[in-house]
C-alpha cells in the first residue's frame, strides 16, 4: 500500500524515539505516587485502612470468582487497548500487582502475564480492524508519514519488521497497531507476530507490578519497603530489555544480511 501525495523520505529506524523515555517516566511516576503515598499512610490511618478493604475484597473476588475476575480484567484491557486510551502499562502493572496478592508465586505471574499477552493483542487486534474498515480517512490524514515509513519497512522487510517494533518501542504500539491496518498485512499475521513480539515487554511490565509490596508491607515498613531486591531487578529488566531487544535485531538483520 501507498499512501498518495506524501513523499516524506524514509527515516533511519535507529532515530532516538520518544516511547522508551515515556515508558521510563511513567514507572518513575508510579513509584513516586507510591513513596508518596507510604509516607502519608504512615500519618493517615484512614487511608490506610480504606485501602486495605479495597484490596482485599478485590483480592478475595478473585480467589472466590476467579473466571469472573480475570474476564473482567481482559474485557477492560482490550477495551483501552482497541480504543487507543491511555493507561495500558499502568493497567499492566496494577492486573501484576493485584493478581500477585491474589496468587503468590509463578502461578500469579504466569498467570498475569498471560491474561495480558492475549488481552493485548486482541485489542491491538480490534484497534487494527477499526483503522482498515471505519477509521481510514482519518488515519491516513493524520499519520501520514508514519504509514509512509512502516509500509515500505512493512514491504522490504515483511512481518520481521512488525516484530522488531514490538520488541523495541521505536514507535508507541497505539500508531503500530493503527498504521498497520492501512497496510496488506493480513490479521492472522498481525496477531501471531504481536503477540511473540509484545511477550517480553508484557513479562516485564507484570513483573513489575508482581514485585510492588502490598499496602500492608508499606504501612509496616514505610516507604523503604518499595525498594527490595524484587522490584529492583523487575526495574533493571525493564529498562535493559530495549537494548538486549535492539541489540539482537540488529544481529539478526547482520547475519541475514
Amino acid at each position: 500500500m501507498r499512501v498518495k501525495g506524501l513523499r516524506v523520505p524514509h527515516q533511519p529506524e535507529d532515530q532516538p524515539s520518544r516511547s522508551p523515555l515515556v515508558q521510563r517516566l511513567l514507572i518513575a511516576c508510579l513509584l513516586i505516587s507510591l513513596l508518596g503515598v507510604a509516607f502519608f499512610m504512615e500519618r493517615n490511618g484512614q487511608l490506610t485502612q480504606m485501602l486495605l478493604s479495597e484490596q482485599t475484597h478485590l483480592i478475595e473476588l478473585l480467589t472466590e470468582k476467579p473466571l469472573l475476575m480475570l474476564a473482567t480484567g481482559f474485557a477492560i484491557y482490550v477495551l483501552v487497548t482497541g480504543l487507543s486510551l491511555p493507561g495500558a502499562a499502568l493497567l499492566t502493572l496494577f492486573i501484576g500487582y493485584l493478581v500477585q496478592q491474589a496468587w503468590p508465586g509463578l502461578r500469579g505471574l504466569a498467570t498475569a502475564s498471560v491474561l495480558v499477552s492475549f488481552a493485548s493483542t486482541t485489542g491491538a487486534s480490534c484497534a487494527f480492524l477499526l483503522a482498515r474498515y471505519l477509521f481510514r480517512e482519518t488515519v491516513v490524514r493524520r499519520l501520514g508519514p508514519r504509514l509512509r515509513r512502516l509500509d515500505d519497512a512493512l514491504q522490504s522487510e515483511g512481518p520481521f519488521y512488525l516484530f522488531a517494533l514490538r520488541l523495541i518501542p521505536v514507535v508507541p504500539f497505539f500508531v503500530i497497531n493503527i498504521a498497520m491496518g492501512l497496510t496488506p498485512l493480513r490479521l492472522r499475521t498481525f496477531w501471531w507476530v504481536s503477540q511473540l513480539g509484545m511477550l517480553p515487554g508484557t513479562i516485564a511490565y507484570v513483573a513489575v507490578g508482581a514485585s510492588l509490596p502490598d499496602i500492608q508491607t508499606l504501612q509496616q515498613g514505610g516507604a523503604g519497603e518499595l525498594l527490595t531486591p524484587e522490584v529492583v531487578i523487575a526495574m533493571a529488566i525493564l529498562g535493559l530489555l530495549p537494548l538486549t531487544a535492539r541489540l539482537l535485531v540488529k544481529w539478526w538483520r547482520g547475519r541475514k544480511a
